[in-house]
């Protein structure tokens, strides 16, 4: 509250946890604390909620899960730690705590200031300068590993370079990987494999681990007996992430132990590949180069020959053309006979068979024959029915039965008797003969 408001103003008590979290946030700014964690709590929702203390005094700690999951080790009740915080307030119950950014163990920010101070020394001293970095072979014939002989790391090493390059004679300079005399031995080693002069590259590897746990390989003796080292050195201790002081000393830094092998030595296959691939084109180009000189000393031999040398030749060349030509036309020959049973078989096939065609020609006259014959009678039966009825409608077979036909003088057939009259002259047709007459009376016959 600033002085220029009134004091007779009543504060809530919101208001006034809120200025008082604006107060100890622009009063103490962040910063590094130390102390033991207790009353640890790891809430469902991801966030750590513990207690800070020493021996004179305690303060509440959240540390929210947006900032904990960077937290690569697990913190438990009685480690000692330091944390980068904001102090500050949580105003819901006026409760004055600590808001942590980051955790370490304790003694780590120490570790890693002299890290960064022996890597500043002897970078400005050149030690890490791109320009020492020296090749590595591309074949060793033998390669130095500078390691414990109880190491994990010496397995995976070893399983490499059987696997990639089982022509390389391995040389093992054991030495302790942790611990206080560690650095030194690690730098004796080096130095006796670089004296000895036995190997063409040198793999100093060792397994993840802390800060504390690879601090040997940070110590500044390490460095240097990396960088004068007469045999090319490479790197791989503890994981991708990890690094060392004798990472940036060394030709080549690998991430691990596994990659420093690899590194180290070619593949067998892709040079199995190369070599085949050179061993054919080898043998391609001597057999070229091979048939070039036979053909050139063809030609001198040519030139030099005796004319019976020549003739001789010539009559070699006679009696293979001979060959070839009997063998030619014998070939064609077979070919020819060949052709000629192909057209004889297919002809066979194509030819009719005039036994069958005779006996189907027999048969088809036997049933036309029978066709004809049962048409025929079939015919005359149709024909005899209708001569019959034609018979029954013939005037002459009406005239056998005693009928007439009267006619009238002009000769038209008479149905009416009123068509005439009397002393008409008519004409009576009977079955043998016509009879002349003259109508005396016309009667006309009423129907019954």
């Amino acid at each position: 509250m600033s002085e220029a408001e009134p004091t007779s103003r009543v504060l809530s008590v919101a208001e006034l946890n809120r200025l008082a979290r604006l107060a100890v946030e622009r009063a103490l700014p962040v910063a590094w604390i130390g102390g033991e964690i207790s009353n640890l709590t790891r809430a469902p929702s991801g966030h750590w909620y513990f207690t800070l203390k020493d021996n004179q005094a305690a303060v509440r700690c959240a540390m929210f899960r947006n900032r904990n999951q960077f937290v690569d080790w697990r913190p438990e009740n009685g480690m000692q730690v330091e944390v980068r915080a904001q102090a500050t307030l949580y105003e819901a119950r006026g409760e004055f705590q600590l808001s942590v950014e980051a955790m370490r163990r304790a003694g780590l920010g120490a570790l890693f200031e002299e890290f960064l101070r022996i890597k500043n020394k002897l970078d400005k001293e050149g030690l890490f300068d791109p320009g020492r970095k020296r090749p590595l072979p591309e074949r060793p014939a033998v390669v130095g590993v500078v390691t414990s002989p109880r190491a994990a790391a010496l397995h995976d090493v070893l399983t490499t370079l059987r696997s990639r390059w089982p022509l390389a004679r391995v040389v093992l300079y054991p030495t302790l990987v942790q611990g206080s005399t560690a650095a030194a031995q690690i730098a004796a080693a080096i130095a006796t494999a670089g004296t000895r002069a036995e190997c063409e590259v040198l793999l100093l590897v060792r397994g993840g681990g802390g800060i504390e746990d690879l601090w040997s390989f940070n110590d500044e003796a390490v460095a240097r007996a990396i960088a004068g080292c007469p045999v090319p050195v490479v790197s791989g201790i503890g994981h991708e992430t990890d690094f060392t002081i004798a990472d940036f000393a060394a030709d080549l830094r690998a991430p691990t132990p596994t990659a420093a092998a690899q590194a180290a030595t070619p593949d067998r296959a892709e040079w199995q590949r190369r070599v085949d691939h050179l061993g054919r084109t080898l043998n391609t180009d001597m057999q070229r180069r091979l048939h070039g000189l036979a053909q050139r000393l063809d030609g001198v031999a040519r030139r030099l020959r005796h004319p019976a040398a020549g003739l001789a030749a010539q009559s070699r060349q006679v009696a293979q053309l001979a060959h070839r030509l009997n063998l030619a036309r014998g070939a064609t020959l077979a070919r020819k006979h060949q052709a000629l049973d192909r057209l004889a078989v297919r002809l066979a096939a194509a030819r009719p068979d005039l036994g069958h065609g005779r006996s189907r020609v027999a048969t088809l006259r036997q049933r036309l024959g029978f066709a004809l014959r049962t048409g025929l009678d079939r015919n005359a039966a149709t024909a005899d029915a209708l001569a019959g009825r034609l018979g029954s409608l013939n005037p002459r077979a009406v005239l056998e039965r005693g009928y007439g036909i009267v006619r009238a003088g002009d000769g038209s057939i008479l149905r009416d008797p009123a068509a005439v009259a009397p002393g008409d002259a008519l004409q009576i047709t009977l079955a043998r003969g016509d009879l002349a007459a003259v109508a005396a009376e016309a009667k006309r016959r009423h129907p019954a």
